[in-house]
């Protein structure tokens, strides 16, 4: 879909008011605005996130990334007695960790932090890994010991602290499995009355589990955005999950990614027509003009300027349609990021 044209970070810019980052969710999940933008008359539609089962064909396949948000954000305290912040970034394995934190120039390698929370509980700092801390846990960071030392990780574009609500709202209906430390946005906005819409239209809805990490935050930092090294997460496809994805393309029903993480798996276990199920590890980096192939449509939020999110449904619908559709976005006051509205690319 994309032109065959080379792109430098600067093309994915917009101006972007403050007042519309979204700071809280919609007081109902589906409740929020939906962009539709339709590729292949390059109109716009303004909608609500309810309606959405009116504009998805009967027989068509939704895929969903499952992934649980794990209260990744822990405040831990130094030897010297100075508190610092620190965010998981990545499961390595089961007693490691990369870890950010807002002290990073400071806290050297060997150091050890104990959370405020509960002093027993504690990691080892054993080196600097780009952006991240490679560290050691004294314990398996288990749901229960997440819960009773950490906070749900809102972004940093989310000016307050984390509250109540974010437990249960920054978390879709349907989480289940993994570790992410980021939520898979697009899906916030579904509620089980609209699951239920969407059966009653014979829409099917399928599963799969990337661990969204922190690195999906990560700024491109090159002008030459081919040199931007995409952070990596890890997935799972079912065989029960790909077998129900192959047998709808092959029928002619359309697949609908909800998310860019749901795209991230689709798109890295693509293989001669084919989505190949297993567990990986994906740094798939999607930028025009490179093209999508494992699916016909997206549910997305809207992301930030410059970012790999923006560049990626760039690569879907073509970049000039993509940047029209924000602006006009921002015009009609759209909200936007992780509590934002939606946008459906058909």
């Amino acid at each position: 879909m994309s032109e065959n044209i080379t792109y430098n970070l600067n093309d994915f810019d917009f101006d972007l008011p403050e007042d519309l980052i979204a700071q809280y969710p919609a007081e109902n999940r589906d409740d929020s605005r939906l962009f539709i933008l339709d590729r292949k008359t390059e109109s716009f539609m303004h909608e609500h996130f309810y309606n959405l089962p009116l504009f998805i064909d009967s027989d068509s396949v939704l895929v969903f990334n499952n992934a649980r948000v794990i209260p990744a954000r822990i405040m831990f305290r130094r030897e010297t007695g100075a508190v610092v912040e620190a965010v998981l970034v990545r499961k390595i394995n089961e007693m490691s960790w990369l870890i950010l934190t807002n002290r990073m120039k400071k806290i050297r390698p060997g150091e050890f932090l104990h959370a405020v929370e509960d002093d027993t509980v504690f990691v080892r700092i054993i080196k600097r890994s780009g952006d991240f801390f490679e560290t050691e846990t004294s314990v398996p960071f288990t749901n229960d010991i997440l819960s009773a030392i950490g906070n749900m990780p809102l972004p940093s574009y989310i000016h307050r602290n984390a509250k109540k609500l974010d437990e249960t709202r920054y978390q879709t209906v349907y989480a289940a499995a993994g570790n992410a430390v980021a939520a898979p946005t697009a899906g916030l906005h579904f509620t089980d009355d609209l699951f239920d819409k969407l059966a009653e239209k014979n829409i099917d809805t399928i599963f799969t589990t990337l661990d969204v990490s922190w690195g999906t935050f990560s700024p491109v930092r090159t002008e030459n955005i081919g040199e931007h090294k995409m952070h990596s997460e890890s997935f799972e496809l079912t065989d029960t999950a790909a077998a129900k994805i192959n047998d709808a393309r092959s029928a002619g029903k359309k697949i609908i990614a909800v998310g860019t993480t749901s795209l991230r798996v689709l798109e890295s276990s693509f293989k001669d027509g084919m989505n190949i199920p297993g567990r990986g590890e994906t740094d798939i980096f999607i930028y025009p003009p490179y093209q999508i192939k494992s699916i016909n449509s997206i549910i997305t939020n809207f992301h930030t300027p410059k970012s790999t999110l923006l560049m990626l449904v760039s690569a879907f619908a073509g970049h000039d349609l993509i940047m029209n559709a924000y602006n006009e976005a921002v015009r009609e006051k759209y909200r936007f990021f992780s509590y934002g509205d939606s946008m459906f690319i058909k």
